[in-house]
């Protein structure tokens, strides 16, 4: 009835990247929401800054992923660096390594220091970095195949 484009059953490395940057995104969102939403812990500004940059890298990896149409690096380059550089700003002020002269995270407010903000060993800032740093890599990998 319909002619439906059959494609190899096999998935490119690019997609397999796509795939890899798109899961990261989806529970790098949901871990965010869950933190703020069912624990109820109120992210510093750094940390609502980053998550503009990643909340929107879902849908537009997953659309691209589903429609194979080759779009999501143009959209989701920009976002992933401007999230990488943020993430990158915020950990060296976890670290200490850059002054504490802009103090996202203070101590009457929202703050992703403390116990309670280390998931897996790691702090929250640290986890925000692997995982723009990751995407990003699964964006650029494929060089000229277009994701």
């Amino acid at each position: 009835m319909f002619d439906l484009p059959m494609r190899d059953s096999t998935t490119s490395r690019a997609e397999t990247l796509l795939l890899i940057a798109f899961l990261m995104a989806l529970g790098a969102t949901l871990g965010a929401l869950f933190i703020g939403e069912v624990l109820g812990q109120t992210p510093c500004i750094l940390c609502w800054y980053q998550r503009i940059a990643m909340f929107p890298l879902v849908p537009i990896l997953g659309l691209s992923l589903w429609r194979s149409d080759g779009m999501a690096r143009p959209y989701a380059l920009p976002l992933a660096l401007a999230g990488l550089a943020l993430a990158a700003w915020h950990s060296g002020l976890y670290m200490g390594l850059i002054p504490q002269d802009i103090a996202p995270c203070t101590k009457d407010g929202p703050s992703c220091s403390g116990p309670a903000q280390i998931i897996l060993g790691l702090p929250i800032p640290y986890l925000s970095l692997a995982a723009f740093a990751a995407i990003l890599a699964c964006l650029i990998l494929p060089k000229g195949n277009r994701i």
